[in-house]
């Protein structure tokens, strides 16, 4: 009964914006952000703002957040309820909207208004236009058919008046996933990897003491990806395909772990076994602090290895089902084996002796760091707001 009364208020909030949007006048220097859908205080959007902060020169600007969780306290924002009726009177009332994912169909932007995709990751799987499914596929969680999947990304995309892409490689799949237009894509690298060049020990012994963590073991990051096919009606499942304590037996006790799941998988795990060797960290958290903490990562097919290279510390891919999910669900950007910055496993004993005797193959990052960085400098966040705020200030 509650999800049917938020479903019917959504549907008469959104009827109300669809009839008075135009009424409503946009507030000039008021910036909207936006990331995974209210699900936190993170991403893009979040490096963007804190640019801003930092910087005087937007010190007249207004910035609004939109969170599921509104009693979130953000210093310098004025944090709102997604999907309550003030997200949607200022989605009518900034003049800016940084959003790194889609938003609904009915949400519409005037003219005056600024409309700054950030996106939230180079894609290794195939998005958009560029999935290779037959016409009458239909997809687990949207529901929606392979046309109507489309036709979503199609009405969002026509909106931009600008999109982030990270890199020479990012800005040729956009066009072809979103059929975006090359002028409107700015190739800036992406601010949530500003940090990552700006980092301190000292910022690493911080997060480890705020998360608990020994200070004198090395860190494994453990992050895979949900699948296609793995749903359920509150979200995507993960089926654990490891088995932690051998990987403890193996690696000895001059390691911990830290679990990471994609923040769409909603099923948890037991762990009680593995305490104080292998530390969860909620799947809506943001990953990214985790980086720096991390002396080598372990992924799948999740795209957060392209961000972690810029680190050029070793990177394990287990694949232990790449041969089904390569045939089955989406596809690749690319030959795996030919371009990923490290070995594919699809044996766990392997790749724990591997790991247990620092085998990695430095010369595969070298190679993948000079063809998707070339704009991870530090500064992607300055070079956005350059473009889309002073540019637009000029016009």
């Amino acid at each position: 009964m509650i999800i049917k009364a938020k479903k019917a208020i959504r549907a008469i909030l959104a009827f109300l914006y669809r009839h008075t949007y135009r009424h409503v006048k946009v507030k000039e220097r008021t910036v909207f952000f936006l990331s995974f859908h209210g699900r936190g205080y993170s991403d893009n959007p979040k490096a963007i703002y804190e640019y801003m902060r930092s910087c005087g020169e937007y010190a007249n600007y207004r910035f609004i957040w939109a969170l599921r969780d509104p009693k979130r306290k953000i210093e310098g924002a004025k944090v709102i309820r997604y999907n309550g009726p003030f997200y949607f009177y200022y989605l009518m009332r900034s003049q800016y909207w940084i959003v790194n994912c889609k938003l609904a169909d009915y949400f519409l932007k005037k003219d005056d208004q600024i409309y700054l995709q950030t996106w939230h990751g180079t894609p290794l799987k195939k998005l958009a236009h560029d999935i290779d499914v037959s016409d009458d596929t239909t997809f687990y969680r949207t529901k929606m058919s392979k046309a109507q999947m489309q036709t979503t990304y199609d009405r969002d995309v026509a909106k931009y008046n600008y999109m982030i892409s990270p890199n020479p490689f990012c800005t040729e799949v956009f066009q072809s996933a979103f059929r975006i237009d090359r002028a409107r894509l700015i190739e800036t690298g992406y601010p949530r990897n500003d940090f990552l060049s700006h980092f301190s020990e000292q910022d690493v012994l911080q997060m480890k003491r705020k998360l608990h963590l020994p200070t004198d073991k090395k860190v494994i990051l453990y992050a895979p990806t949900w699948r296609d096919n793995s749903y359920r009606l509150s979200g995507y499942t993960f089926q654990l395909e490891v088995d932690f304590l051998k990987w403890k037996q193996v690696l000895g006790d001059s390691y911990i772990v830290l679990f990471k799941p994609h923040y769409l998988i909603v099923n948890t795990f037991d762990m009680s076994q593995v305490k104080d060797f292998v530390y969860e960290i909620d799947a809506k958290a943001d990953i990214a602090p985790l980086y720096p903490l991390a002396d080598l990562l372990i992924t799948d097919y999740s795209s957060v290895f392209f961000d972690y290279a810029i680190l050029k510390r070793p990177i394990y891919f287990y694949m232990y089902d790449i041969e089904s999910y390569a045939n089955e669900l989406r596809g690749f950007y690319f030959d795996l084996y030919e371009t990923l910055p490290g070995r594919i496993y699809t044996e766990e004993d392997l790749l724990l002796a591997d790991i247990a005797g620092g085998v990695y193959e430095e010369n595969r990052i070298s190679a993948f760091h000079k063809r998707f960085h070339v704009h991870e400098d530090g500064w992607a966040s300055k070079r956005v707001c350059d473009i889309v705020f002073k540019k637009e200030q000029t016009r």
